[in-house]
């Protein structure tokens, strides 16, 4: 879940890719298929992880009552936030007899984002989904409980009480 793993597409992968790109587009020459099939794999493989900002969907992974929120704008800069930074975000799905409820603006720590982030060891960390704690205005948390992993990179941007509840530190 927590960890990117770089491979190349196997035979096996491009002749999948190679079914699944016939049923898709029809009637496609074989010879442009076995270039473009390679091609698909490729791009898969190499999918483009971009900033979280304005109308990203995060899931919210604390106990605060709310399931899903909507990035309305990003504390951070022009092009977005990565992992630590604060975003605002207006909560789209929520439990019932929640602390937050559906509607509600709420401020967020990004501690899972599905871009790349470069490591001083020269590691890279990625995240399968973008996820976020919720905390109020000046940064304290509103959730008793940090659900999944969590990098230690929010240890430079001042986060302590989320790692300080965090089930797994990646």
């Amino acid at each position: 879940m927590a960890a990117f793993l770089r491979s190349k597409c196997s035979s096996v992968g491009r002749t999948l890719m190679g079914s699944i790109g016939n049923n898709l587009y029809g009637g496609v020459n074989s010879s442009i298929e076995t270039v473009t099939a390679s091609s698909r794999c490729d791009a898969i493989s190499q999918q483009i992880r971009t900033f979280i900002q304005m109308r990203t969907n995060l899931k919210v992974v604390d106990n605060s009552g709310a399931k899903r929120v909507m990035c309305i704008q990003s504390l951070r800069g022009k092009k977005g936030a990565r992992l630590g930074d604060m975003i605002i975000g207006s909560v789209k799905e929520a439990q019932p007899r929640g602390k937050v409820k559906k509607g509600d603006v709420v401020y967020g720590v990004v501690v899972r984002a599905a871009m790349k982030k470069g490591r001083s060891d020269g590691s890279e960390v990625q995240f399968d989904d973008n996820a976020i704690v919720i905390v109020n205005n000046k940064g304290e948390l509103i959730g008793t409980r940090v659900f999944g992993p969590v990098p230690h990179e929010l240890r430079k941007k001042k986060h302590l009480k989320i790692l300080a509840l965090a089930e797994h530190i990646v």
